[in-house]
């Protein structure tokens, strides 16, 4: 399973930090990795992406205190932000340091709040078992999103009041800027209103003019069978609402599949690590062994050596596509005996006293290569 790096250490923070310090470091970091600084760089927009993850947890002190308790575990009921699928100039503006950017890159990374402007999507796990992705499942999730207050419907105005035409851009979201002297001008997003058009003088209470609130959500998901480790379920319309009547963005439900007790996972085939004893494998043996689905019954031929496999068809995992299953890959491993009764030492000496090394085939050339080394011959 993939890991994902501490958020101390990708901020390059102690843990003991206040939050200011916390917020200069990533303001550095984001400053550094921004792609309009970068282009082209995938490395430098991932690190700038994994910077603002991060920053989003520790900021956050209820989120900052699940982390440090419980680690990336603790974050599962409270999903964050998806932001790989984010536009990065949209990611740095979010934290309010889209004035930051406008100076830094002439407005190009400004903050594109403008009417209609579509919900961030958001990401979540959840954790399943290996037969639930041989299977299938419909599993309850249970989240915390920023969603409308609902006692301002989401203005962030004061019950009564309403927002007004913002002053600066005279509700137009955006403003007009010189550059080098006059000789140009281009259009930025508005400091003031921050693209909206409107300003909430009268704020509601409940939610400080933000017009958002954290909301727990209950939701049933379907995961098909033969889903991988690490792969999302978009939910469409389960994200954060949107900006001046704009769409709810999406919900992305990643899948951890935990580490199962005998089994292990390649592709779409299983993999069971299965001991037999030195007679079974000398002599031939039929074994019951496990799978997903029961018990199923395999032959092990006589002469069988340590690390053969036996080939189950059919008994692996459903392909995600087609529903083809895979096999499951019986690995045999010969256990030698650490405990003899004193008949059992006797029959193994009187076996002993009969090999002959020099004629056994899976041996001889092996042996003869001893011999070689001894007489120095070629």
């Amino acid at each position: 399973m993939a890991t994902k790096r501490d958020y101390y250490e990708i901020l390059s923070v102690e843990r003991t930090v206040e939050t200011e310090e916390i917020k200069r470091s990533y303001r550095k970091l984001a400053m550094k990795y921004h792609p309009d600084r970068n282009p082209g760089d995938q490395e430098a927009e991932a690190k700038f992406k994994e910077a603002a993850e991060a920053y989003e947890v520790l900021s956050d002190p209820d989120r900052r205190q699940r982390y440090d308790q419980f680690g990336h575990e603790g974050l599962r009921s409270t999903p964050g932000h998806d932001f790989s699928r984010m536009d990065p100039n949209d990611i740095f503006s979010m934290f309010g340091f889209g004035d930051v950017l406008e100076q830094m890159f002439g407005g190009g990374g400004a903050a594109r709040g403008g009417r209609g402007q579509r919900g961030y999507d958001l990401e979540t796990q959840v954790v399943i078992s290996l037969e639930d992705v041989a299977r299938g499942i419909e599993t309850e999730i249970e989240f915390t999103r920023k969603d409308f207050c609902p006692t301002c419907d989401g203005s962030g105005a004061k019950p009564g009041s309403k927002p007004v035409a913002c002053v600066t851009c005279g509700g137009q979201g955006k403003v007009a800027q010189s550059g080098l002297g006059g000789m140009f001008r281009m259009v930025v997003t508005c400091p003031a209103c921050r693209g909206a058009g409107m300003i909430v003088k009268d704020k509601c209470a409940d939610c400080k003019g933000a017009g958002r609130k954290p909301k727990k959500r209950k939701l049933s998901v379907k995961i098909p069978p033969g889903i991988h480790d690490g792969q999302a379920i978009r939910v469409p319309g389960e994200g954060e609402p949107g900006v001046q009547a704009g769409p709810r963005g999406d919900l992305h439900v990643v899948v951890r599949v935990e580490e199962h007790k005998l089994f292990s996972r390649e592709d779409d085939h299983l993999i069971l690590k299965m001991p037999v004893s030195f007679a079974q494998a000398a002599l031939g043996a039929k074994v019951k062994i496990p799978t997903l689905d029961g018990e199923t019954e395999v032959e092990i031929k006589p002469g069988t050596q340590h690390g053969a496999i036996l080939r189950v068809d059919d008994k692996g995992l459903p392909n995600l596509r087609n529903g083809h299953h895979g096999d499951l890959a019986v690995l045999l491993l010969v256990e030698v005996p650490t405990k003899l009764s004193a008949k059992q030492r006797k029959l193994l000496e009187e076996y002993a006293a009969t090999e002959n090394h020099d004629v056994m085939p899976e041996s001889k050339n092996f042996w003869d290569r001893i011999k070689e080394h001894l007489t120095g011959s070629r």
